[in-house]
């Protein structure tokens, strides 16, 4: 998937410092990881689903505002016409009762000198009358649709501006939410590597994986930060991956199917998953604050082998991701191109 722009929840990743890989110290499941995990995967889901609810209501209200208008400017015209009728009308009123004087039309009759030529006259002024009666009854009735529809498209609109209002409310207590359970699972995290016993593989209720490519980037959205072999202080010689600057807790994928062959936490690059593909290539997966998978089991492309974190010689969430010759640091190639030439555009 084409990167975006992550919002404003996510604190942009600066760099890791890449030293040595370290072996795997005992792993421990632990009493409140998993619970944390779940909790910050749930309420990404739930901030997705309320993110897009809420986009939704913004498109519908404007679509609904925007008919509003419509009806009104229609409700306008329509009572413009129904003056320029009643003008006609008090015209016509007008000239008939200056023809006749305002004498009875019987007595009309007695005193014209082409008594003929008064009826047609007269008749004719009838059938104008009648005709802009029938206009204004017909503008009338259109008024009427018009304002209720104006009505119902202004209530509506109201309605959807309240649901809206509702849906940011929702859409900030779930953020509020995933901010405090991110923080309390990287400190989980924290803890477990300073102590030395990272928590075992954590099973989350991921999504169904859909049939997808043989390749797919490591996270789903992300903004590319530090890349390969590009250079920094912190970093004993050159930068060996490609950093993705995402939130904590964000789901991190298998680049491809292959076996999990390192999980270990402690060291330069925290909390790590390594995974050995088909073709001798190996992919890193560094800095986690949890992992999803144990050593030694098949994945899936796609697949969550953790989630994101900061742990390690790390100054800000985000993933450090190797693609690797063989499973130790020092072998690694430029993930861009080799993903590229897999048919992932990162």
């Amino acid at each position: 998937m084409r990167p975006r722009p992550r919002r404003s929840l996510v604190v942009m990743a600066l760099v890791c410092a890449l030293t040595a890989l370290c072996g795997p110290p005992t792993l421990s499941a632990g009493a409140d990881g998993p619970r944390t995990s779940e909790d910050v995967a749930r309420l990404f889901q739930e901030a997705s689903v309320a993110t897009q609810r809420y986009e939704a209501g913004r498109r519908a209200a404007r679509a609904q505002r925007t008919a509003a208008r419509r009806t009104e400017r229609s409700l306008a015209r329509e009572r413009r016409e129904i003056r320029v009728l009643h003008n006609d009308l008090g015209r016509i009123a007008r000239a008939q009762y200056r023809s006749g004087g305002g004498l009875p039309l019987t007595a009309q009759l007695l005193l014209a000198d082409e008594p003929e030529d008064l009826l047609h006259g007269q008749h004719a002024v009838w059938q104008a009358d009648l005709a802009l009666n029938n206009a204004v009854s017909t503008s009338r009735r259109a008024e009427q649709r018009l304002a209720d529809g104006q009505r119902r498209a202004t209530a509506q609109w109201h309605a959807l501006q309240e649901r809206n209002k509702r849906l940011a409310r929702l859409k900030r207590n779930i953020a509020s939410k995933l901010v405090q359970a991110q923080w309390k699972l990287q400190g989980d995290a924290d803890r477990a590597v300073a102590a030395g016993r990272c928590r075992g593989a954590v099973r989350l209720d991921e999504p169904k994986l859909r049939a997808t490519r043989a390749w797919v980037a490591p996270v789903e959205a992300y903004t590319l930060s530090a890349g390969f072999d590009s250079k920094g202080e912190r970093w004993a010689r050159r930068h060996t991956g490609q950093d993705f600057a995402v939130d904590i807790g964000t789901p991190v994928r298998a680049a491809g199917a292959g076996r999990v062959v390192h999980v270990s936490c402690g060291g330069a690059f925290g909390i790590e998953v390594v995974v050995r593909h088909r073709g001798g290539y190996y992919t890193q997966y560094a800095h986690l604050a949890a992992v999803t998978v144990d050593q030694g089991e098949k994945v899936r492309a796609g697949q969550w082998v953790g989630q994101s974190g900061t742990t390690g010689n790390s100054t800000g969430p985000h993933l450090h991701f190797e693609v690797r010759l063989t499973p130790y640091l020092g072998s690694g190639v430029d993930p861009v191109p080799w993903f590229a030439q897999r048919g992932v555009r990162l």
